[in-house]
């Protein structure tokens, strides 16, 4: 039986980290950011500019080009970058998309991380 460590391992494993200061390099370059926090964490501490706002639980429905709830700006070929609170999250949203057929998956770890580096950031 798997642990939600053994889940959290397995993301680590499958999807690149990045330091908050090399993903600030990569914001703006054309790539998407996504928190993956939800909807009250980012009311409180705000997030990274620009980014879109899909929760966790709902990231597979948002991905799925086949469901009604499709987000048109998700492309498979497209560099993803998600963020969260800490990176655990974001980890295990980055491994979903890789098993849907995302390409290009990257973490960037803890939103305050981002916002401690300088990163822009919206409310």
């Amino acid at each position: 039986m798997k642990t939600a460590k053994d889940y959290l391992d397995e993301a680590n494993q499958s999807v690149t980290k990045l330091a908050a200061k090399e993903a600030i390099e990569q914001h703006g370059k054309g790539g998407i950011f996504i928190d993956v926090r939800d909807s009250s964490a980012i009311a409180e501490s705000g997030t990274i500019a620009g980014a879109l706002r899909i929760p966790r639980g709902f990231i597979e429905f948002a991905a799925d080009d086949n469901t009604p709830f499709h987000n048109e700006a998700l492309k498979k070929e497209a560099d993803i970058y998600l963020v969260c609170a800490a990176g655990g999250m974001a980890a295990l949203a980055g491994k979903t998309l890789k098993d849907m057929g995302y390409e290009s998956v990257t973490n960037v770890g803890g939103f305050s991380d981002w916002k401690d580096a300088g990163g822009p950031t919206e409310s």
